[in-house]
């Protein structure tokens, strides 16, 4: 299957070459393996993970221009997913994202989006230059939750746009819910343009086929992945995928070098580069284990009064091909309860944490580091929170239609960069907006920089606040005002 032996862990065999020579450090950080190092801090994390805690010299590589065992590393990360090139994010998954924008469009480009990107592709928009051409993604009315975007809709787009230089995708989302990326994809190509992908919430999709097709399987030219978020890496360590051919290799790690630090952190690759032996090696068992703790717990939730943990029933709906069931979201309308109170309570009383909660949901994100004891006490807590609310409030009612996507004025860079002044929202009609306002969920902006502020756009705000929903995006956390452009 694989052409590397990905038993090897190359960085961190070299962090442990430097540790058992007992090196004399006159080199930064300044800590020195932890011996000028305050005794407050380093008595509770331990003298091993600061004695890996180096910086660039020949035994340990150097992460901009790599030649040793961060090379290494990157190969045997390409080589488990089925890519070119590997290249290795200590700024995480958004940094990896506008690492790949900015490498397949720049100043003018057209770039199709989904419209509930994450904010780091609006980032990579902003300093790449290009315009968005935005896709509604699918929305469940009854999870109040956005899905993703069909096949269909990618064609349509291409069509209304053939002159776009690239495609993003979110696939899976947050939720776990996976487009058909093989048919997006070739759709894409037949434009003889690049997919990109924001796989952030599927790095462990290539390692056991009850998982959706990840993005490299998918024919997928270029792709961002947690690795921290399901699989074993520590936070901010996260891979980027790439395939030869419509995405230069040599511009991403041109690319990479600009954005990322000089000084980056090897305890966190190094974390990387076991965590890729892992799942190369031993992911299909885990995997196994997760899914089956996660099917398991979905079960007993949904035999909870006021409590829907969707699953596989959700296939065939528009937006919803496939189905990650080590995601676990919980859909509280039926308690009469919030995302946010049941993830309060949840907090508070029972210190169970949530991953994220939405105004209908919760979010829990299973994976081989959970054990069935600790899904129990998910489980209990929840019984419990349900016999004390189940039938003393009204069910929470379905969510409101999303307005229409606003004209566009001004690209987001420009938007970013322009002067700006303050105006009540009430208003604002027929102003350029110069933030982003949001309705979550189901976490798809109601206008982005740059776009033009409508009638629609206000009535739709005040009925979310009328009905108690949260809205955000301006600095002004009531949304009673929003940043605009002079123009």
């Amino acid at each position: 299957m694989y052409k590397m032996d990905q038993t090897k862990t190359p960085i961190f065999d070299a962090l442990m070459e430097y540790v058992k020579r007992d090196t004399i450090p006159f080199h930064v950080p300044g800590h020195k393996k932890g011996d000028g190092m305050d005794n407050k801090f380093k008595e509770f994390v331990g003298t091993n993970i600061l004695s890996i805690d180096v910086t660039v010299f020949k035994l340990v590589d150097s992460l901009h221009h790599p030649k040793g065992p961060i090379k290494e590393a990157m190969m045997l990360a390409a080589d488990a997913y089925g890519s070119d090139m590997a290249f290795i994010s200590i700024h995480g998954t958004s940094g990896a994202i506008q690492a790949m924008i900015m490498s397949v469009v720049g100043e003018g480009d057209k770039i199709i989006i989904p419209r509930n990107v994450h904010k780091s592709v609006t980032a990579g928009i902003i300093l790449s230059g290009a315009v968005p051409v935005y896709m509604q993604p699918e929305v469940d009315k009854n999870l109040g939750i956005a899905h993703n975007v069909t096949p269909e809709t990618v064609e349509k787009t291409l069509r209304e746009n053939p002159d776009a230089k690239a495609v993003l995708i979110i696939n899976p989302t947050y939720y776990g819910v996976a487009t058909d990326i093989k048919k997006i994809a070739d759709i894409v190509h037949s434009y003889d343009i690049p997919l990109i992908v924001d796989e952030a919430h599927g790095p462990h999709c290539s390692f056991n086929e009850k998982l959706p097709m990840s993005a490299m399987q998918a024919g997928a030219d270029i792709c961002a992945q947690s690795t921290h978020k399901i699989i074993g890496a520590m936070t901010q360590a996260s891979f980027l995928q790439v395939r030869a051919g419509r995405v230069d290799i040599n511009r991403v790690q041109q690319i990479m070098n600009l954005l990322q630090t000089t000084s980056p952190s090897y305890p966190l690759m190094a974390s990387l580069d076991v965590a890729r032996m892992q799942i190369a090696t031993k992911g299909r068992e885990l995997l196994d284990k997760a899914i089956e703790l996660a099917t398991y717990a979905r079960r007993e939730i949904n035999k909870i009064p006021g409590l829907y943990c969707f699953g596989e029933e959700i296939l065939g709906q528009p937006g919803a091909f496939s189905f990650d069931p080590t995601k676990i979201t919980v859909n509280c309308k039926g308690l009469g309860l919030t995302g946010y109170e049941l993830d309060q309570i949840l907090a508070d009383e029972y210190h169970i944490q949530m991953e994220l909660s939405d105004l209908y949901n919760i979010l829990a994100v299973g994976s081989f580091g959970d054990t069935k004891e600790k899904m129990d006490k998910f489980i209990s807590a929840l019984k419990e929170i349900s016999d004390r609310y189940y039938g003393t409030r009204p069910a929470i009612g379905n969510v409101l239609d999303l307005p229409g996507i606003p004209k566009r004025a001004v690209t987001p860079r420009q938007a970013f960069n322009g002067k700006k002044r303050c105006v009540p929202l009430k208003e604002s009609v027929g102003l350029v907006s110069a933030e982003f306002l949001l309705a979550y969920p189901p976490g798809i902006p109601i206008v982005c920089p740059g776009e033009i502020i409508n009638e629609e756009v206000i009535d739709y705000v005040q009925a979310l606040k009328d009905a108690n929903l949260y809205v955000q995006g301006t600095e002004d956390p009531n949304v009673e005002y929003i940043k605009v452009l002079e123009m």
